[in-house]
């Protein structure tokens, strides 16, 4: 079992999904893990989906780590300098961050803007775009940019971009997979910076995961290699503990192969398949 014990931990974008299983998974290990989000209350996300930031960072602390909720929309850079103000002024330090808030899925519940009726990009809602280069890339950029000098006066820290195969297909959407390539190069560019530093930064790809949105329509996927939200915490949480991670800065990292290179299985005592960039 991987020991993070001592190690503080931002987890972006977390009532829900692959970021609350993320920050469990670091709770898992031991760490204090400071959770963000919008959804104080349950069923108030813009897909009506459960899961707040209090319900996360409790179950953090359930898991063995410290959850610690604060409400933050990473598009109000106020808001977020006062995030990282506060980890800085509450603990003096931070370890890992993970890049996870992502809103590029919310014009796919309106109502009105369906993704599945689109042809092609020339039917995508400009405010897709916009979602997810500025609730995704700029937010990912900003938190990043708050969290290096920090990471840089310790000279120790790790920062992951959650990111997905589609920036190296040409078949998952023209906004997704440019906002995607973004996050990448991202990693990379950020990586070369801060290598003399000791800080590293990668990408993490996830399988498919059994998310409360992909659960509410499984019946559309092929669930047998299926990855669950905590199984991704556990690949941060073994990236983190890594003393070798600096060798892993700037390349991307498949959740499934993280697993097998560190000898981990999912929560539920599977062990899921790599999935090749051909198979996503």
């Amino acid at each position: 079992m991987v020991n993070l014990a001592g190690k503080v931990a931002l987890v972006t974008g977390a009532s829900r999904g692959v970021g609350k299983g993320i920050a469990v998974g670091l709770g898992e290990a031991g760490a204090t893990v400071y959770v963000t989000g919008r959804t104080r209350h349950e069923g108030a996300s813009p897909g009506k989906l459960g899961g707040t930031i209090f319900t996360a960072a409790e179950a953090v602390t359930q898991a063995g780590g410290v959850g610690v909720a604060v409400p933050c929309d990473h598009t109000d850079d106020a808001q977020t300098r006062a995030l990282f103000a506060r980890i800085q002024q509450e603990q003096g330090r931070l370890d890992i961050l993970v890049n996870n808030v992502w809103g590029g899925y919310e014009h796919f519940y309106d109502g009105v803007t369906e993704f599945w009726r689109e042809q092609g990009f020339w039917d995508t809602p400009f405010e897709r775009w916009d979602k997810m280069f500025t609730s995704g890339v700029r937010a990912h950029f900003t938190a990043s940019a708050l969290a290096a000098p920090i990471m840089m006066a310790q000279r120790a820290g790790l920062i992951v971009n959650v990111s997905y195969f589609a920036a190296q297909r040409d078949d998952k959407g023209v906004a997704y997979g440019a906002a995607k390539a973004a996050d990448d190069h991202m990693v990379r560019c950020m990586a070369h910076e801060l290598r003399p530093y000791n800080v590293a930064v990668v990408a993490l790809y996830p399988g498919l995961v059994r998310t409360e949105s992909v659960l509410a329509a499984a019946a559309f996927f092929d669930m047998s290699n299926a990855e669950s939200p905590e199984f991704q915490g556990r690949a941060v949480a073994a990236l983190a503990a890594d003393p070798a991670i600096l060798a892993k800065s700037g390349q991307v990292q498949v959740s499934a192969q993280v697993a097998l290179d560190y000898g981990f299985t999912d929560s539920d005592g599977r062990q899921p398949r790599p999935l090749s960039v051909a198979e996503a």
